[in-house]
């Protein structure tokens, strides 16, 4: 597959489950959406050996015409604060979250491989004023 035009559409939604799903929805001709401090929340609750209320499954905004790329949480407080979005009809191109190279909340760096031997590194960063931010 060659690509001439790589379309790229980020934004941060500030935890907003609805601003992500409209992102998605309005935005199918771009390639890549990357999406910062998406909003983590319970999305089914599965039997559990240990616990009578069973266990909750934890995810973000999921939609038919896009990949999800994020880092598994660690714990309910530890979540990635970046994922990114890869339109299916660049499935070909083989993507991968390079955690092997950089593995923070706050970065999410995906490859893929454009032509034989060339491969693409793109990022994602998280970037908070810690002046302005509530901790």
């Amino acid at each position: 597959m060659i690509l001439k035009d790589l379309k790229i559409f980020s934004q941060n939604v500030h935890k907003n489950y609805l601003l992500t799903n409209l992102i998605l929805e309005n935005n199918k001709n771009f390639d890549i959406v990357f999406i910062q401090e998406p909003s983590w929340s319970i999305i089914w609750t599965i039997l559990s050996l240990t616990s009578e209320e069973g266990e909750e499954i934890i995810s973000v905004s999921n939609h038919l015409l896009w990949i999800i790329f994020s880092k598994q949480l660690v714990n309910e407080n530890k979540h990635s604060r970046v994922i990114t979005y890869i339109n299916v009809k660049l499935f070909q191109l083989q993507f991968l979250l390079r955690k092997n190279i950089m593995n923070y909340r706050d970065i999410n760096l995906i490859s893929f491989l454009m032509i034989v031997l060339f491969v693409l590194l793109l990022a994602s960063i998280l970037t908070i004023n810690r002046l302005s931010q509530n901790i």
